[in-house]
């Protein structure tokens, strides 16, 4: 069974940090870009970041460059996004989504991937 699922949201004060995971099951992970998508109440499903299946092939959201950063860890079979100096606008339901032959830009939609998981919420408030 193709599984996705996120861990690590919570709450956390502004300015702090933040690690969410996104984990596979019944698949490889390392052969599938994987991006990381959020959706605050009342407004679309947004992309965050993407990570793609070369070497380099990572992009951001404008709103997210320099503070988020996405790795990979394919011996956990596992993709991250690390968030520092959080903001309250970051704040929202966190997915992690998946698919093959993907090359990661500026363009991508949620259209684009298949596999999704269940997302984790993560609120950043004082």
């Amino acid at each position: 069974q193709v599984q996705l699922v996120e861990s690590g949201g919570g709450l956390v004060q502004p300015g702090r940090s933040l690690r969410v995971s996104c984990a596979a099951s019944g698949f490889r992970l390392d052969y599938y870009a994987v991006a990381w998508f959020r959706q605050a109440p009342g407004k679309e499903r947004e992309a965050v970041s993407c990570i793609g299946t070369t070497d380099g092939n990572i992009v951001y959201a404008d709103s997210v460059k320099g503070r988020f950063t996405i790795s990979r860890d394919n011996a956990k079979n596992t993709v991250y996004l690390q968030m520092n100096s959080l903001k309250p606008k970051d704040t929202g339901l966190y997915y992690c989504a998946a698919d093959m032959d993907i090359y990661c830009d500026a363009g991508l939609g949620q259209g684009d991937f298949r596999s999704w998981g269940q997302g984790t919420q993560v609120n950043v408030s004082s």
